[in-house]
C-alpha cells in the first residue's frame, strides 16, 4: 500500500469513497455513481477492494484545501457543523470526506491541540464515513426487503435480482446451497445486511486507534485494529508467536477501513449475538444503540466485560448516543484538498 505522510486527517483525494448513506430513513439526494454498464449494482461496493469504482460526484462537488486542524474546525464552523448545532439538537451532518489519517496526526498535530479539539476532530471526522457506510447498507438491505416479500407472497423474482441475492449471501457468508431462495434463507440474510450504530462505531474507533494516533490508524488506517495474515499484514511491535504469523489489516482510506469493520460485524461468528440482539430490536420496533449492541461485543478483545464496560463509559463520558440520530445532509459532499505548508 501507498502510505501518504499528509496533514491532520487529510491525505491524496483522487481516492474515492464508496459507500453512501441514508440517515434516518432520509432518501438522500447524493446517490452512488452508476457503473461502466450503467447498472447500479450497490452490493459489488461492499467489498473495501471495490471502493474506488465509486465517485460521489467527486468532478463537479467543492474542494477545500487544507493546511491545518485549524482550516478544518473553520470548515466545520462555515457549515454548523459544531458543538453549539448539535447542543440544539441538529443531527444533520455534512458530506465532508476525509481520505485517511496520515502519520502527522499521531506525533505531531495531536499534541498541538487541545484535548477537547481532538476528540471533535476525530468524532466529526469520522462520522461522515460512518454514516456513508450505514447507507450503502441501507441500500442494500431495501433491496433486500423487496426480494423477500415478493417470496413470501410466492411471487416469482427475476434471474437479475436472483444473481444479486446469491452474490450478496456470499459476501455475507450465507450458505445458499443447490435449491431455490427461500424465506429462511432470506431471513438469515437479512439479519446480517444490517447498519451499525454510530455511536457503537466511533467508540470502536476512538478506543482501537488510540484517537488515531496510533502506528496503525496512522500508516494503515486501521482505526478498528482488525487482524488478518498476509505479506499485507502490519505486523504488532509485540507479536504474540504462538497466534501465527498475524498482522492488523491496512486499508487505502479510512472508508474502507470503516466498511470492513461493518462487514465483519455483520458476518463472523464471534459476532452471531450481535447480529441475533439487534435483529430482535428490530422485531421489536425498538431502537438500535450502540449502547446495547456494545453488550454483544465481549469476543472483540481479549477483555471480555472490561472491553465492553470500556465502550459503554467512553459513550456516556462523551455523549456519543445522540449520533445514532445522526444523517447526512442532501447537500453535495465536499472533498479535503492537501496543501504543503
Amino acid at each position: 500500500m501507498r502510505l501518504l505522510h499528509t496533514i491532520i486527517f487529510i491525505g491524496v483525494i483522487t481516492i474515492a469513497f464508496g459507500c453512501i448513506n441514508a440517515g434516518n430513513n432520509k432518501q438522500s439526494a447524493t446517490e452512488i455513481s452508476e457503473t461502466e454498464t450503467n447498472v447500479l449494482d450497490t452490493m459489488v461496493y461492499s467489498s473495501p477492494g471495490n471502493y474506488s469504482k465509486v465517485l460521489n460526484n467527486y468532478e463537479t462537488s467543492r474542494k477545500v484545501e487544507v493546511r491545518s486542524y485549524k482550516d478544518m474546525l473553520e470548515l466545520f464552523d462555515e457549515l454548523n457543523y459544531t458543538p453549539e448545532a448539535w447542543q440544539a439538537g441538529i443531527r444533520e451532518v455534512p458530506r465532508i470526506y476525509l481520505p485517511l489519517i496520515g502519520e502527522k496526526w499521531g506525533p505531531t498535530t495531536s499534541k498541538e491541540i487541545t484535548i477537547e479539539n481532538k476528540k471533535r476532530l476525530f468524532f466529526r471526522g469520522l462520522a461522515p464515513l460512518i454514516l456513508r457506510a450505514n447507507e450503502l447498507i441501507t441500500i442494500d438491505r431495501t433491496h433486500l426487503e423487496r426480494i423477500r416479500s415478493s417470496v413470501i407472497q410466492s411471487a416469482s423474482i427475476s434471474e437479475e435480482d436472483q444473481s444479486w441475492t446469491k452474490k450478496l449471501a456470499q459476501l455475507y457468508k450465507v450458505e445458499f446451497g443447490e435449491g431455490k431462495i427461500t424465506a429462511s434463507f432470506l431471513d438469515e440474510l437479512r439479519t446480517r445486511v444490517d447498519v451499525v450504530p454510530v455511536s457503537l462505531a466511533l467508540a470502536q474507533a476512538a478506543e482501537e486507534s488510540g484517537w488515531g494516533t496510533s502506528r496503525f490508524a496512522a500508516q494503515g488506517n486501521a482505526v478498528y485494529g482488525q487482524w488478518t495474515w498476509g505479506k499485507d499484514a502490519m505486523v504488532p511491535e509485540q507479536q504474540r508467536k504462538e497466534l501465527g504469523n498475524y498482522g492488523i489489516a491496512s486499508f487505502e482510506t479510512l472508508q474502507q477501513s470503516i466498511c470492513a469493520y461493518m462487514l465483519n460485524l455483520n458476518t463472523h461468528n464471534a459476532y452471531a449475538s450481535l447480529r441475533t440482539k439487534r435483529a430482535e430490536l428490530r422485531t421489536k420496533d425498538q431502537k438500535i444503540t450502540g449502547h446495547i449492541l456494545a453488550g454483544q461485543l465481549t469476543k472483540y478483545s481479549e477483555r471480555g466485560e472490561e472491553y465492553v464496560k470500556g465502550l459503554r463509559s467512553l459513550m456516556d463520558y462523551n455523549l456519543l448516543s445522540p449520533a445514532d440520530d445522526a444523517y447526512l445532509s442532501d447537500a453535495p459532499p465536499i472533498y479535503l484538498i492537501p496543501v504543503a505548508d
